[in-house]
């Protein structure tokens, strides 16, 4: 009975130490971007750390195994369990030295879950268990338990209890190991009574930061933003905050800005109308991204528009958008819009597997500040859409910032004439973000930005509109690589534009 209480708890201890390193990766991913080298240097610290723990544990002294290996859950359980609350607070509040205190942490937790296994091998080994079957069984349920957290954690963990409830729960089970391992070893252990009673307390708070977890992540995000947040929610593609100050409602997808309604009105005339302005025979609009339902909100101002198809791979953004009265208020009702056939789906998949086509695309993706992200910019993926369009249709992509990010803006430009489409950059002011950029893109026709407008608008004019098309002397083109799957060189000139501007 003993060695299957010690091999089950190699079980849990495996799952809890794969958890901890999964939420140091997607946290540092959601708060840092760059999701292949948080995580490959996350792994990679892990990893070195859990060698440096597997040595130490040779001079824990024979009489003491099982002692420690309480005291190691206990540990763990601490330190792991409060990880995610830790890390993300101490980025709300004092982002400077979150870096060193994220790989700290990864430290401290991998050189502990590093000296677990072999102390229970050698508390088994101890009880005159085969050499052979005390391998084959404790490396079994290692691996078992890292398998069951590794489907767990995408698929109900994130997005369900969230990064802080999960990490605290995590905690929760290696207290508990310690715990049985404590009772069903008492006549082995040392000191049992303080044992029980740190365990205990330990316990407690985790289970009090378990219950606390919204009110944490509620003080964090209220450091990070500023303002009141009317609603927040963690889904397995993102982390979505919205905020109001005032008048002002303001969307947050990672951390980072994606409108403000004080002047998303610029934003979105500029993405829409240069070219929806030029298409008064279109009938069928592609929207990719854009769950907001606000740039869809300007294309069904066009009467001639008989269908719009609208494809985002969360559900959480376009539910919000639809249900929530002062986001519905916002963009006037357009996702229950009859007209409008909303789609929860990766973009690129949805396209490679449907043959629909349309006189016009709408690309209104988060930056490609992320490996994931950057494949929806790259030369597969616009060669795919391309295909899509009509000939004389029109496609426009937002771009990020000419001015803060021109190696970034100009490869998005290039990656699309690298498909053979003709590329017409252009770029407008909105005060949230400063320049912006987009770029207009044909697979064969002219274009001429619009004189005028069907529809009255609030920012775009003739005059406006030929400014946006012009660029002055300090965002003029420069020669960079279009974006290729394989490389992503994208991104890489995203982070490292953004890298020279942000403090």
């Amino acid at each position: 009975m003993t060695n299957q209480i010690l091999v089950l708890s190699v079980f849990v201890v495996a799952s809890c130490g794969l958890a901890y390193e999964l939420i140091a990766g997607a946290l540092s991913s959601y708060l840092l971007g760059d999701s292949i080298l948080q995580f490959s240097t996350i792994i990679g610290c892990y990893l070195f750390a859990m060698g440096v723990g597997a040595h130490l544990s040779k001079y824990v002294k024979e009489e003491d195994v099982l002692s420690r290996f309480v005291d190691i859950e206990l540990a763990v359980g601490l330190i792991g369990g409060v990880s995610a609350a830790l890390l993300f607070l101490t980025f709300s509040w004092m982002a400077g030295p979150f870096r060193t205190l994220l790989y700290v942490l990864v430290f401290m937790i991998g050189a502990l879950v590093g000296m677990e296994v072999p102390l229970v091998m050698r508390a088994l080994n101890a009880r005159q268990t085969a050499f052979n079957e005390l391998v084959s069984r404790v490396l079994t349920f290692d691996y078992l338990g890292a398998l069951a957290v590794s489907l767990l954690f995408p698929l109900v963990l994130a997005p369900h209890l969230g990064l802080t409830r999960t990490g605290f729960l995590f905690g929760i089970l290696n207290v508990g190991v310690g715990l049985w391992t404590i009772y069903h070893f008492r006549a082995e252990l040392k000191n049992v009574v303080g044992r029980l009673l740190r365990a205990s307390f330990v316990m407690c708070l985790l289970v009090i930061g378990f219950a606390m977890s919204d009110r944490l992540v509620y003080w964090g995000e209220h450091g990070l933003f500023g303002d009141q947040i009317v609603f927040s929610t963690t889904t397995p593609y993102q982390r979505l905050v919205i905020t109001r100050w005032k008048d002002d409602l303001r969307l947050y997808i990672n951390g980072n800005l994606q409108f403000s309604s004080r002047d998303e009105y610029r934003y979105h005339e500029a993405l829409v109308h240069p070219a929806m302005e030029s298409l008064p025979w279109a009938r069928s609009v592609l929207i990719l991204g854009g769950g907001d339902g606000l740039a869809l909100r300007e294309v069904l101002r066009y009467k001639n528009i008989q269908h719009v198809t609208l494809v985002d791979i969360d559900p959480e953004m376009t539910g919000a958008f639809t249900r929530r009265d002062e986001l519905v208020k916002l963009n006037h009702g357009a996702l229950k819009d009859p007209r409008v056939r909303v789609i929860n789906a990766d973009a690129a998949i949805w396209l490679q597997n449907n043959d629909t086509m349309f006189d016009a695309a709408i690309i209104d993706f988060p930056d490609p500040s992320s490996f994931a992200l950057g494949k929806l910019y790259s030369v597969p993926f616009y060669g795919t859409l391309k295909k899509h369009i009509a000939v004389n249709g029109l496609i426009v992509v937002q771009s990020t910032s000419p001015f803060f990010a021109p190696h970034a803006y100009w490869s998005i430009d290039a990656t699309l004439r690298e498909v053979g489409m003709r590329t017409y950059p252009y770029h407008a002011y909105v005060p949230s973000f400063g320049e912006w950029g987009f770029v207009l893109a044909s697979p064969q026709q002219d274009y001429k930005p619009p004189t005028q407008y069907r529809l009255p608008m609030r920012f775009l004019n003739a005059d406006t509109t030929r400014e946006m098309f012009t660029f002055p002397p300090d965002m003029q083109r420069i020669k960079v690589e279009p974006n290729r799957l394989n490389t992503q060189s994208l991104v890489h000139y995203f982070e490292h534009d953004w890298r020279q501007v942000i403090r």
